[in-house]
């Protein structure tokens, strides 16, 4: 096996890792063994590596962030919808009533 295909596939193992946020730190653990490697192969492409790794994560959590957000306001919706019916269930019988 290659050095490259090497260097790709622990890539690919910390990019794998980086998928759930609880598991950013062994992720961010293995990115900086690649990175320790590849920064004897080639400095600049270690820096312009680091780079994107960092704003590969903040746009991850950024991510979860807004689908948690996004669900908070479905459910939100949800029982909203559901308290709106009741009121109107319960207006009914209120006038039925009468």
């Amino acid at each position: 096996m290659t050095s490259a295909t090497d260097l790709s596939n622990r890539l690919q193992t910390a990019i794998g890792l980086a998928q759930d946020v609880q598991q950013h730190p062994q992720a961010h653990q293995a990115f900086q063994d690649m990175l320790a490697d590849l920064k004897t192969q080639s400095p600049e492409t270690a820096d312009l590596l680091a780079q994107l790794w960092q704003e590969y994560i903040s746009s991850k959590r950024s991510s979860v962030f807004w689908e948690q957000l996004s669900e908070v306001e479905k459910n939100l919706s949800d029982r909203m919808s559901e308290s709106h019916m009741q009121l109107k269930q319960n207006y009914l019988r209120l006038i039925q009533e009468q």
